[in-house]
């Protein structure tokens, strides 16, 4: 299993990289709506038990994704409307119903419930496409985040882990992980902020944490690195949620060994649009 894990996050890697670095806007459209293809379809998956309604549905949102953002004029330069609607979804809705649960798969409320988290995966590719056009070292800036958040969570959990932060839903998950992992992010933007100084020509000054401390301040980039490490783990922990819902392990088996493309991006989901509204602000 361990050598199925490397083997495709090596080739999601070998896939990934090149486009970021290179700065491709063409390739990067046609894998960013893959990938969005992959995902909805395995969000559909789990609110609604038939695979090929799920499949229909995700082809139509795909297309529609595609063409609001890559076909329109304007398209995601206008994201204003989603980054705070789904900033709203998350903080009013989704993170709630960790504490007070989901509806039945066959409730209407079910129905609402997916179209809104539809609608959170959208607002996450939204914020990738406008991050990239930002720059592709500030997207990958904060993807990293959430990256050293999970892998901070995840020996911290091991290592101090007593404290279940969520039994019902992940009974794996501490809230010594969620705190180790929550200073493991706040060490090292901390370092690149530091080490970038106001040097404006060093490879990290365009990257999140160091911009928005040179135009906020200490103060608000700490406060909203807390967030940002906060909402992976909701992110997370709703995936997670929703999977035990429907009797599923992972949301697919596209990536193997990783599970589905909603398994790596779960945490992504709310912090994007989350980073991408806070960087907005001015």
């Amino acid at each position: 299993m361990l050598k199925t894990r490397i083997v495709t996050a090596l080739a999601l890697l070998a896939v990934l990289l090149p486009v970021l670095l290179f700065n491709n806007f063409t390739v990067f459209a046609v894998i960013v709506t893959v990938f969005f293809g992959a995902a909805i379809w395995e969000a559909f998956r789990l609110f609604n038990p038939d695979a090929k309604r799920a499949a229909l549905i995700a082809v139509f949102w795909t297309a529609a994704f595609a063409y609001g953002f890559f076909f329109t004029p304007g398209g995601a330069r206008n994201p204003q409307f989603w980054f705070p609607v789904c900033v709203a979804i998350w903080l009013i809705r989704f993170a709630p119903s960790l504490k007070f649960g989901l509806p039945p798969m066959e409730h209407v409320s079910n129905t609402i419930l997916s179209m809104l988290y539809a609608i959170a995966v959208v607002g996450c590719f939204a914020a990738i496409v406008e991050l990239f056009r930002h720059s592709p070292v500030y997207l990958l800036s904060v993807m990293a985040l959430v990256w050293i958040a999970d892998i901070g969570a995840y020996f911290s959990g091991k290592a101090f882990g007593k404290r279940k932060l969520a039994p019902s839903i992940s009974p794996g998950k501490s809230w010594e992980g969620a705190i180790g992992g929550g200073i493991a992010v706040l060490v090292i933007a901390s370092a690149t902020i530091l080490i970038a100084g106001n040097n404006m020509y060093s490879p990290l000054a365009d990257t999140f944490a160091v911009r928005l401390e040179f135009e906020h301040g200490w103060g608000v980039t700490l406060l909203a690195l807390v967030l940002i490490s906060a909402a992976s783990v909701v992110g997370d922990l709703f995936e997670s949620q929703l999977k035990r819902r429907a009797g599923f392990k992972d949301s697919s088996a596209l990536l193997p060994g990783h599970g589905g493309v909603l398994d790596r991006i779960d945490a992504l989901i709310p912090v994007l649009p989350l980073a991408a509204l806070i960087g907005a602000w001015h």
